[in-house]
């Protein structure tokens, strides 16, 4: 680089030395007569200007020179620091020797000829990526932030299969004794002492001997039983026949024929019998009616000994 400044302000004196025959030259032809002072000042003056703006110029291109070639030698001195340990250049055996060159040398042969371009060390240069840690950048951890809205609910899934069962439970503890005020009982037992004959119509046998009657639950007057505990009753009915006449009678429920007690005509008299079970509701009647004159229908008794039973009682009520 010093050779080359010196070549440089070799070539500017020449310059400088070749300028002035011809401003002497110029200034006798165009017959200008300049003093020797004002013209040797004028002279100097402009070469003063080129000579600093040589100098400026050749100075900007060293400088821009020397930093282009420490920045190339840094270069080089860094990527051979950072790839030393990873990569390993070896020449092939089979490849010839390269030659030494110099970095300022040309790179590619000259065209025209027939010199392959010559093979480096580094015809592989590894390729460089960039990483950066993250978590050094990391910032510290911020506030909870507010709750969200809630989102719709989705869709109902399917029910899942049913569970195996559990364990039995273990037995819980006795409960207090029941009041036995409260246990529920209904009967009646009435007899009649009176014979009966059919009429036109149907008729209530009525009776007029009371055996049992708890609670008053039969009605003597109209000859029924009125149920005030539902549940489950048995009922049961005991007549005389006459002799030579039909004995024809039914139980009753309400208005619905349940059971019939019946005998043909015989020359003897017999007792015959009739029961049954009845599930009643509140208020329910139960009575026995005797057939109409459509056939000589008649029961037997007198005022010594009853022939003529109708009993009742409750077997279990509803609410149990």
């Amino acid at each position: 680089m010093t050779h080359l400044a010196a070549k440089t302000g070799n070539s500017r004196d020449k310059n400088r030395q070749q300028q002035r025959p011809q401003e002497k030259n110029l200034a006798g032809s165009s017959g200008l007569v300049f003093a020797p002072t004002l013209q040797y000042r004028l002279q100097s003056t402009v070469q003063s200007s080129a000579d600093t703006w040589q100098d400026s110029c050749l100075l900007s291109g060293l400088k821009r020179l020397q930093r282009l070639e420490q920045g190339t030698a840094m270069f080089g001195v860094v990527l051979l620091l950072s790839f030393s340990s990873l990569v390993v250049l070896v020449p092939p055996p089979s490849a010839p020797p390269v030659a030494c060159r110099h970095c300022c040398d040309d790179m590619e042969p000259a065209e025209g000829s027939a010199a392959q371009p010559p093979t480096g060390l580094f015809s592989h240069v590894p390729e460089v990526r960039t990483y950066i840690n993250m978590t050094i950048l990391k910032g510290d951890k911020g506030e909870r932030g507010d709750r969200g809205t809630p989102g719709k609910a989705g869709q109902e899934g399917p029910p899942g299969s049913r569970g195996p069962m559990g364990p039995n439970g273990s037995k819980g503890e006795a409960g207090l004794s029941g009041d036995p005020c409260k246990v529920q009982n209904a009967a009646f037992s009435v007899g009649r002492r009176k014979s009966i004959h059919s009429l036109e119509a149907y008729q209530v046998l009525v009776f007029d001997t009371v055996f049992v009657n708890l609670d008053a639950s039969f009605n003597m007057f109209h000859g029924k039983f009125f149920c005030q505990i539902p549940g489950i009753y048995f009922f049961n009915v005991n007549i005389h026949t006459w002799n030579f006449k039909e004995t024809y009678l039914h139980i009753m429920q309400n208005d619905t024929e349940r059971a019939i007690v019946y005998a043909q005509p015989s020359d003897r008299s017999i007792m015959q019998s009739q029961s049954l079970m009845l599930m009643l509701e509140l208020n329910d009647e139960v009575w026995v009616r005797l057939y109409k004159r459509e056939r000589e229908n008649a029961i037997y008794s007198d005022d010594v000994d009853v022939y003529i039973t109708f009993n009742g009682y409750l077997i279990k009520a509803k609410s149990e």
